[in-house]
């Protein structure tokens, strides 16, 4: 039997809805009766088997409900469960492992909606009414076929930091075509701008070498530097991205620029702290458009800049942020015991942790944006307690002093770098959020230009006065202010500005944007192997998407009924998506008329042109109104929890 007879027998048969309810390990059943809710959900008219598991999403749990329908049993799936977007995808790759169609399935969140928010009876009649709403819904499901569309082998990264770099390689070597885009004139992002990487020790000049290398010498990528995205538009597959090549830079470009020219390096070279600068810059401004199959989003972090007398920053001369520290401590380097920088001889630097990281309401002082960086940077304390134990290896006469809430070294061989720095002699002062160190200017006449006072929790509260040359301020990570390819993209953005995936465990590297994809810091905080995974794990994720030559949908869009559909025009105005629903010339009993018309590619499904249709012409797939209102009857019937 074809998969579009197998639909229709489907389709034609009388529904028989199988209900499995979950436990999850106690997160539901803890607080709901789930036998309860399993024996009334066998009375439930339509239900032809109730069952339970420990975890509905386990291999056991799902060939439960495969063996059911494979015998017959049923033709509609309820799980009642966790959210949707947590496990949905996992359900109706079982129900589709077992030969029905996945779209007979409906899924009730017994967990978030209910044992989280409830206890006891109420908990246990609200899971039953959502359940057999549940059930309601998929009596009247129909099988569906997700909507096939044609998909361009090729992909647009937008950033060429490493995270962008390594993915425009993956790509390539998978037999994908790639444009890689750069606003700046260079290759390397923030990673060119650091000296070794903590804690392997790699230079960071021969990782971003051997990428920035690798990409512009391969045929099958693009790259297009001094390059900024001013349009897009299109659906998975088929994407045009609209770009501006400028051939006027920044001042901060510009410095670059001339530090290129005193570096004598030739194009595709590595310059220290600046990146590879690929080659001449454009010489007049330009639009392209580029069809592309998808987007990786890969536009990299910005760094921290600390309030004028935030730890004495831009009061001080002697206060500096890490990255600025870093630069110094390599243009500076020499042999001796103690280290200079600009022929002053440093014997003492403090270092602050967590500046612009880990902020709390009413004790850190918002942005002008009214912004708080509440979440970790993640990295700054390996990157400052690397910088220490290079201080102290290579200057023993210079005195190093930590000042930190808490230590977070937490990957690989970080934890080693915080106990070489004990054995090497850095001394860590904990403070309190609350009571941040204070960094005043020094009155004592020792001959140092600064104080920094702290109360130390490590010795019980006692306030301590460190006399420092220099302080360094370890500032934390904030996204790249993107706000045009946020509207343009329809990108979605976390309570922390960074870029938001579908689901943390299940699509890390996804937007909710179908062909849209995360690379790197753009996402949150990451050291730079982090990085680089993870745009591994995107360039995968778009590989596999388009390697087919085509990408299927899910079918849950609208359409219409023709023989209701009046011309009004109001779903049109009403539609969210642009394209996603016309007005179109058609003969109807030989008249030309105008009817609205659907492209599912574009369609999301929202249900926006439904509520505004004054004659109930139009309607979502897999989200009816019939469906809708048996949902609603069966929430409403006392019976069920009598």
């Amino acid at each position: 039997m074809t998969d579009e007879n197998k639909s229709k027998s489907q389709e034609d048969e009388e529904a028989r809805v199988g209900v499995y309810v979950c436990h999850c390990g106690g997160n539901i059943s803890d607080h709901v009766d789930v036998e309860t809710v399993r024996k009334r959900a066998e009375k439930i008219p339509g239900v032809v088997v109730a069952r339970r598991n420990e975890f509905m999403c386990s291999d056991p749990g799902q060939d439960m409900i495969a063996e059911d329908l494979k015998s017959g049993k049923i033709n509609r799936v309820v799980v009642a469960s966790c959210a949707p977007s947590l496990h949905e995808t996992t359900f109706r790759g079982a129900i589709s492992r077992a030969g029905a169609n996945p779209y007979v399935y409906e899924h009730a969140n017994i967990r978030e909606q209910v044992s989280w928010v409830h206890d006891g009876i109420s908990a246990t009649d609200k899971a039953t009414r959502l359940v057999a709403a549940a059930v309601g819904k998929a009596k009247n499901l129909t099988p569906l076929e997700p909507i096939r569309v044609d998909a361009k082998k090729h992909a647009t990264i937008i950033g060429g930091g490493v995270a962008g770099l390594k993915a425009a390689k993956d790509l390539s070597d998978r037999g994908i075509e790639v444009v890689l885009i750069e606003q700046s004139p260079f290759l390397g992002g923030r990673t060119a701008q650091l000296e070794v990487l903590a804690p392997t020790g790699e230079k960071a000049s021969d990782v971003v070498s051997e990428l920035a290398g690798s990409v512009l010498d391969d045929p099958a990528i693009t790259v297009y530097t001094c390059t900024k995205v001013v349009g897009f538009e299109g659906y998975v597959g088929n994407f045009v991205v609209t770009v501006k090549v400028t051939s006027s830079f920044s001042e901060e470009d510009q410095g670059r620029l001339e530090l290129v020219r005193e570096s004598g390096k030739a194009a595709g070279e590595f310059v220290p702290f600046v990146g590879v600068y690929p080659g001449s810059a454009p010489e007049k401004d330009e639009e392209l458009k580029i069809e592309t199959g998808a987007v990786i989003l890969a536009t990299g972090f910005k760094l921290y800049t600390p309030f004028k007398g935030e730890y004495g920053f831009g009061e001080f001369q002697e206060v500096v942020t890490l990255p600025d520290f870093i630069r110094s401590l390599s243009e500076n380097r020499k042999e001796g015991k103690a280290l200079e920088i600009n022929g002053k001889k440093i014997r003492s630097i403090a270092m602050i942790h967590c500046v612009g990281s880990r902020q709390i309401p009413g004790i850190h002082e918002p942005d002008e944006s009214g912004n708080l960086n509440e979440y970790c940077s993640r990295t700054c304390c390996t990157a400052t307690i690397n910088a220490a134990n290079t201080i102290r290896q290579a200057y023993p006469e210079t005195r190093v002093y930590e000042f930190y809430r808490d230590i977070r070294t937490y990957g690989r061989g970080q934890e080693e770098l915080y106990n070489e720095a004990s054995d090497h002699g850095v001394v860590f002062f904990r403070f309190l959020p609350e009571e941040p160190p204070v960094v005043t200017g020094n009155g004592t006449g020792q001959g140092y230009p600064l104080m920094v006072k702290v109360k130390d929790t490590l010795t019980f509260d006692e306030e301590v006065e460190v006399p420092v040359d220099l302080v360094v301020l370890a500032v934390g990570m904030e996204p790249t202010p993107i706000p045009d390819l946020v509207d343009m993209m329809k990108l979605p953005v976390g309570a922390d500005r960074f870029l938001l995936e579908v689901h943390p465990k299940l699509r890390p590297v996804e937007l909710s944007v179908t062909g849209l994809m995360l690379a790197g810091t753009c996402q949150a905080p990451m050291d730079v192997g982090e990085a680089c995974n993870a745009a591994g794990a995107a360039s995968v994720k778009t590989s596999a998407m388009l390697a087919k030559g085509f990408v299927e949908l899910d079918p849950f869009v609208a359409e219409v009924d023709l023989q209701k559909c009046k011309g009004t025009g109001a779903c049109v105005e009403a539609c969210l998506a642009e394209g996603a629903l016309n007005m179109v010339e058609m003969l109807v009993e030989g008249e030309k008329v105008q009817r609205a018309q659907v492209f599912p590619a574009l369609c999301l499904g929202c249900g926006a042109c439904v509520a505004v249709c004054p004659e109930n012409a139009i309607d979502i797939k897999g989200w009816t109104l019939k469906e809708y209102e048996d949902m609603v009857d069966m929430i409403v019937a006392d019976e069920l929890v009598a």
